[in-house]
């Protein structure tokens, strides 16, 4: 053997990464499963067993190709590497760059070299270019660079359908007695119900655990959802729990698709004619526009960016977060839910509940970014700290977003199913039965009315405090409400 190539979780694909050139003559791999991953803070289970039955997959899969695998257990990955090198004391050890700042400076160190992350359609130096030249960094302006660079969607430097963005067609509520397609169920082998024994908990089918599961999830995607997709993208109902998504993020994010090949497939559906450009722009949006986004403003921005909290924020985090029993609020109840069961929800429920909630109730960025980072199946730092500091509790002082995403119960109501048979009422803000939503949407433009003053795009709403005669009562209210929330009684 001549070098050690260390491939972190996230990097599971033979073809890309420090696997591109490897030589199973010379090259000897080495995965490390720590025990700081498994047993460090309250990890979804679902989560764990995602991550770790596929790496274990994974090994399987390049054993079949004839390299020699290790597949340590650890304290930490650094421990793990340190095991291996007391066998292998003079091999260089390389590895395609990590995915967080941490992991980065631990392996550094160590002495390990890195080589170009291959996962992202977006090379580091060529974002960081892009933002050099940027007075404010609007994901829009870096989509539609992307989608000329990558020659996708664009017609001689023009967008094909005659707009860059689809959004208000496919902001649709969910449809009405509507039969959604089913999901593919994943038959657990002996490697996942070995993983599910060790978590203590029973195979999730939800998720498949290889690249044939990938790969197939992507075709049923294509082919069952897909057409569907943009039009109720932002829709949330308790009648379906995935919609038309793809679930593709987990694979993507773990190494097992590459977001070239998810690429390639949604752009033959177009072609084909199978989907219209409203939902291929969208979903096309997803993968090349706000993925790539997002992890090149997570490294431009730096390790200390996770720290912000413009705000103020402090409040402890809510019980309902870890207890869904400790909500009457039917789209937080079932929301929180959802992520128990599958480790999962959508992106609106993500942002338009959850951190819509955390923001508005001055919940303390960094203990929501980590909960959140512990719950999620798709969630890495580089998703994460952007998606949570930037866009969901606005704790940047809007480096990344011009506005915070703060809404009421209206939109919730307007979007989803869940504020029937709610036993708060979403067009109240004062009063027992008050959506909290409403109540503390008001409260909070209020409470930071001279912060967002000067902001363009808050402006109507500010203004629109001065028109609430309740206001006085609107403020006892939400008092009341998040008092509530901490006892975990509303």
């Amino acid at each position: 053997m001549k070098r050690i190539i260390y491939i972190p979780f996230d990097h599971l694909h033979p073809k890309y990464g420090a696997l591109a050139d490897a030589d199973p003559k010379n090259d000897l791999i080495v995965l490390v499963e720590s025990a700081r991953m498994v047993t460090g803070g309250s990890w979804n289970k679902v989560r764990l067993y995602f991550l770790i039955s596929s790496a274990r997959h994974f090994k399987a899969e390049l054993e079949q190709l004839g390299f020699k695998v290790l597949y340590e257990k650890a304290a930490t990955t650094v421990d793990g590497l340190k095991a291996v090198t007391k066998d292998y004391p003079k091999l260089p050890i390389i590895s395609a760059h990590p995915s967080s700042h941490l992991q980065s400076k631990q392996l550094a160190e160590f002495g390990v070299s890195f080589i170009e992350n291959d996962f992202f359609l977006t090379p580091r130096n060529l974002f960081t270019s892009w933002a050099d030249n940027q007075k404010s960094f609007l994901m829009e302006s870096f989509y539609r660079a992307q989608r000329n660079r990558l020659g996708v969607l664009v017609e001689a430097g023009n967008p094909v359908g005659g707009k860059w963005n689809f959004d208000k067609e496919n902001r649709l509520p969910p449809p009405k007695n509507y039969k959604y397609p089913p999901y593919l169920k994943h038959k657990a082998d002996e490697i996942d119900q070995q993983v599910a024994d060790e978590l203590g908990i029973s195979p999730c089918d939800v998720w498949g655990t290889n690249r044939k599961a990938a790969k197939a999830q992507l075709k049923n995607f294509i082919d069952n959802h897909f057409a569907n997709f943009g039009p109720y993208e932002d829709a949330m109902t308790n009648e379906n729990w995935a919609l038309h998504h793809s679930l593709l993020s987990p694979y993507i994010n773990n190494g097992l698709l590459h977001p070239g090949e998810v690429l390639t497939a949604a752009l033959n559906a177009y072609k084909k004619g199978a989907v219209d450009i409203a939902s291929a722009e969208g979903f096309i949006r997803q993968v090349i526009g706000w993925r790539e986004y997002v992890n090149g403003m997570y490294w431009y921005l730096g390790a200390d960016y996770k720290k912000s909290n413009h705000l103020n924020a402090n409040r402890k985090l809510l019980p309902l977060f870890t207890d869904p029993s400790r909500t009457k609020m039917n789209c937080v109840k079932t929301t929180v839910s959802d992520i128990k069961t599958r480790a999962w929800v959508h992106h609106i429920p993500r942002l338009m509940i959850l951190s819509n909630l955390a923001l508005i109730t001055g919940t303390n960025p960094q203990q929501f970014l980590d909960w959140m980072r512990r719950e999620f199946i798709d969630a890495t730092d580089w998703v994460m700290v952007p998606n949570v500091i930037g866009m969901g509790v606005h704790a940047d002082n809007g480096k990344m977003m011009s506005k915070p995403y703060a809404a009421g119960g209206a939109y919730i109501s307007r979007m989803s199913t869940y504020c029937k048979g709610c036993e708060y009422d979403p067009k109240l803000r004062v009063g027992d039965n008050a959506c909290p939503f409403t109540t503390l949407y008001w409260d909070f433009l209020d409470r930071h009315k001279d912060e967002f003053v000067k902001n363009h795009r808050m402006s109507q709403q500010i203004n629109g405090i001065k028109r609430l005669s309740d206001l006085p009562q609107l403020k006892q209210r939400a008092v009341e409400v998040l008092s509530g929330l901490d006892k975990g009684l509303i």
